[in-house]
């Protein structure tokens, strides 16, 4: 993401991939104006007051809306937002959808300027914006899983499993040879050369693997890592465990994640921790908040909006951190059973 300009009430903000959308998906929510070039037939086209031909040609126009509705779904390529124009050549107080895709320009502005934590989001959102995504193998004896770790979730790509196809038939080693092989050669094809690759899993397969892989991959960096288990827990171990900090170390997803885990440490251990509404926002008032992980969508729903601003705003001004998380990876999900919030504290209450 980039900041192409700024202004009193709001930015211009260029959308270089698909981890910007997530992060859009939050700011521009309900009450947000957001203008973009787009295009829409002309209402003075139609045979009947207010309607428009369907034959008319639909121009490039600028048009601001102001949000009533997101439509987002993770890890996909765009993101629809749904309002009132409230700035164009035509429709002034008509219904118009903004389709947001990788390379679209948008200006976001909110009256009396966007919030504390929209500001946050998106400048987190530029620091990041030179990473790149980064491959993730999971290899078993006769099952190697694809991922790819974003900024903000773990995506599952594809599978390969080696059980049945004639393998009874054959010596064992070659039959995993030759499925090892042709693997590869997919993968290879799958993780472009600028993303770095992690080959993990528990066992020595993956040093086979790995072999193959490296002949056919054009990946500038790959980084084999041992893990306890296989499956997908061994991608969240990777993560949780820093087994690969040499490439995923400065991830935000990292930061949430082991944030996340060493909260659950401490509700296991009755260390200090709080969660509930109530507790966190005691422990805010006192102080003792260290890092207070949130599920971003939570201090945006206009239900619970008005009760979580003020518990961050406390965090914030006593020195605290606060993380907004996504919820789009397995800890994350984890958040959701504690009430989408969780918070590490400097003392026991």
């Amino acid at each position: 993401m980039r900041i192409v300009s700024e202004s009193e009430t709001g930015m211009r903000i260029r959308v270089d991939d698909e981890d910007d959308l997530w992060t859009l998906s939050k700011v521009c929510t309900g009450g947000a104006e957001v203008g973009m070039l787009t295009h829409r037939r002309d209402s003075t086209t139609g045979t009947q007051e207010g309607g428009r031909s369907k034959q008319a040609e639909r121009k490039p126009m600028w048009i601001a809306l102001r949000v009533e509705e997101t439509s987002f779904h993770p890890f996909s390529d765009n993101l629809r937002l749904q309002g009132l124009i409230v700035e164009g050549p035509v429709d002034i107080g008509s219904y118009h959808t903004h389709t947001i895709e990788i390379g679209s320009e948008i200006e976001i502005s909110r009256e009396g300027g966007i919030g504390q934590p929209d500001l946050d989001l998106i400048s987190s959102a530029v620091r990041e914006g030179s990473r790149p995504r980064v491959g993730l193998i999971v290899v078993e004896n006769d099952e190697v899983l694809l991922f790819e770790v974003t900024k903000h979730g773990i995506r599952d790509i594809s599978s390969f499993n080696m059980r049945g196809g004639g393998k009874w038939g054959k010596d064992s080693s070659a039959v995993r040879s030759e499925f090892f092989d042709r693997v590869a050669k997919e993968t290879s094809l799958v993780f472009s050369s600028s993303m770095p690759v992690i080959i993990c899993g528990p066992g020595i397969a993956r040093e086979g693997f790995e072999s193959l892989f490296r002949v056919l991959s054009t990946s500038e960096k790959i980084v084999n890592v041992g893990t306890s288990i296989g499956g997908r827990a061994a991608a969240n171990e990777v993560i949780s465990d820093g087994l690969a900090d040499s490439v995923l170390g400065e991830y935000s997803i990292i930061h949430e994640v082991r944030a996340i885990e060493e909260a659950l440490r401490r509700v296991s251990t009755d260390g200090a921790v709080a969660y509930g509404i109530e507790e966190i926002r005691s422990s805010a008032e006192e102080g003792a908040v260290d890092c207070l992980v949130i599920d971003a969508s939570l201090i945006r729903d206009p239900s619970h909006k008005d009760r979580w601003s003020g518990i961050v705003r406390l965090v914030g001004e006593n020195g605290g951190e606060v993380i907004q998380a996504s919820v789009d990876h397995d800890a994350g999900q984890q958040l959701l059973g504690f009430g989408r919030a969780i918070a590490l504290l400097r003392w026991r209450l």
